[in-house]
């Protein structure tokens, strides 16, 4: 990351631009950095400016605290201030909810597009991630940052040997100095149930994607959000899991941000 800019508590927030266009800002999910997403920002900067940031407590950013959803907000508006003062938002999983949140705080985005944000839509997955916010609570309390990263793991669905291979890979100690802000994603979350009401307040044009790979579950969660959002409109990617290449999904978003730009 090349620049800085300064958000409202006074944390430093890394991020680079990709591009000399129209401003989109990129916003990762849990565990990952600005550099997750610089393959998809290179992808639009032929047409957009793409920002890629570290989300505080990562990489080059600064942290604060308390920690509050309302802060990494505030990092979003200092990111579209420092870019021209108006941008477009895509969102990638819990970075999702995040960049829905930005949207509906009344910050200046026009158009919002998230990928597979994983809201629950299942009976008893909200049990399920209470339990995960009360574990995941303890864990780094204790500063357990690898049992808090293994948790997570396991959370979304990855086998038990095969987060042991991750355990044992260079990435390791990456993940461990970000697991602090698995709790920061968790929030951003929720109570895990699709934010009804803050979607039909929105009036920015909305699209929601996912991959017509990825679990059923995933699916139905991104086309509620499109229903729920009063602009909202809904569209799956051919043979696309949550890891999306980003050759396949730039140019939905190009298209997307260009059509309601």
């Amino acid at each position: 990351m090349d620049k800085k800019t300064i958000s409202r508590d006074g944390t430093p927030i890394a991020y680079e631009r990709h591009g000399d266009g129209p401003t989109v800002v990129l916003v990762g999910g849990a565990m990952c950095t600005g550099a997750t997403l610089a393959p998809l920002a290179e992808a639009l900067s032929d047409r957009f400016g793409a920002v890629t940031y570290d989300r505080r407590g990562r990489g080059g950013s600064g942290d604060t605290a308390p920690f509050a959803v309302a802060r990494e907000v505030e990092d979003i508006a200092a990111l579209i201030e420092a870019s021209g003062g108006s941008a477009a938002l895509y969102g990638i999983s819990s970075g999702g909810a995040l960049a829905l949140a930005a949207t509906a705080s009344g910050l200046p985005v026009r158009e919002v597009a998230v990928y597979e944000t994983p809201f629950a839509v299942a009976e008893g997955a909200g049990k399920e991630r209470a339990e995960y916010t009360e574990r995941l609570t303890e864990l780094l309390a204790q500063d357990r940052r690898g049992d808090a990263v293994e948790l997570f793991l396991s959370l979304v669905g990855t086998p038990p040997e095969m987060i042991a291979g991750v355990r044992m890979s260079h990435a390791w100690p990456g993940m461990e100095a970000i697991a602090p802000t698995l709790a920061y994603d968790n929030a951003a979350m929720g109570d895990s149930r699709v934010p009804r009401e803050r979607l039909a307040a929105l009036s920015v044009p909305l699209l929601s994607i996912a991959g017509d790979a990825s679990p059923a579950w995933m699916r139905e969660a991104a086309r509620t959000v499109a229903e729920a959002a009063s602009n909202g409109s809904y569209r799956t990617l051919e043979g696309q899991t949550h890891m999306v290449d980003p050759q396949v999904l730039a140019p939905v978003l190009a298209e997307f941000f260009t059509t309601n730009g």
